[in-house]
């Protein structure tokens, strides 16, 4: 009896102990993607420190939980990578206070300018991003296929979850993360800083791109339509 209850509570101290571990490791694989936008297993298990087996064990475990997702990405030569990011449900779990910050600094410049000059902002800070973004291009003249190629590696370094497909004359551009959905929500003119700065790095007018879905109205994703000027090859 005695030895049935010391095993029976050495049970319950492990069980215990082993959830709080579990609980941390977890915790860090979402700071993990917190802090670097996108990883594969290979990283994330040198990141925390374990094993990449155990790594895919908490991610299936997160992913079933709706706090991170995936997507693959193709690198150069060979079968593309599988990368892991956060999900807006995963980017809740974690302080903020900067959402505050920005949205009462968005609604004291809604209110002391004019709707027109707010919009210009927005514009100037998305011509301004891409300006630094272009700083990663290569200098040789690009394709279409080849800047999306860019545009979109750079966006996903940064952060976003952005992918694209050609589909007929036209490219559909995939964004499955939102960084600004908190924002959007009361502030929708932010929505635009996504479309402007598009067409910046791609060289193309705004009023070429359609931003047909949106996830700040309830959709799965945001998508953006650019007609294609280059005949498949």
């Amino acid at each position: 009896m005695l030895y049935f209850c010391c095993h029976s509570h050495f049970s319950r101290d492990y069980q215990d102990r082993f959830l709080i571990f579990m609980n941390a490791t977890r915790k860090l694989v979402l700071q993990t993607l917190l802090e670097r936008q996108r990883c594969t297993i290979n990283e994330l298990a040198e990141a925390v420190g374990i094993t990449p087996i155990s790594v895919r064990h908490h991610i299936g475990k997160l992913e079933a939980e709706g706090l991170v997702a995936s997507v693959e990405e193709r690198h150069g030569v060979g079968r593309p990578r599988r990368l892991y990011y956060l999900t807006e449900a995963g980017l809740e779990q974690f302080p903020s206070q900067y959402v505050r910050l920005t949205t009462q600094l968005l609604k004291q410049l809604k209110a002391a300018l004019p709707q027109p000059m707010v919009s210009r902002i927005f514009a100037d800070m998305a011509r301004s991003m891409a300006r630094e973004f272009a700083k990663r291009f290569p200098k040789e003249s690009l394709t279409e296929e080849e800047r999306l190629e860019i545009v979109t590696k750079i966006l996903n370094e940064e952060g976003f979850a952005v992918s694209w497909e050609r589909d007929g004359d036209q490219f559909v551009i995939r964004e499955s993360v939102c960084p600004y959905r908190n924002l959007s929500k009361k502030h929708p003119e932010v929505c635009m800083l996504d479309k402007t700065l598009l067409a910046a790095l791609l060289e193309v007018p705004d009023e070429r791109i359609v931003h047909k879905r949106c996830i700040r109205d309830g959709d799965r994703e945001c998508t953006f339509i650019i007609p294609a000027t280059e005949s498949v090859k």
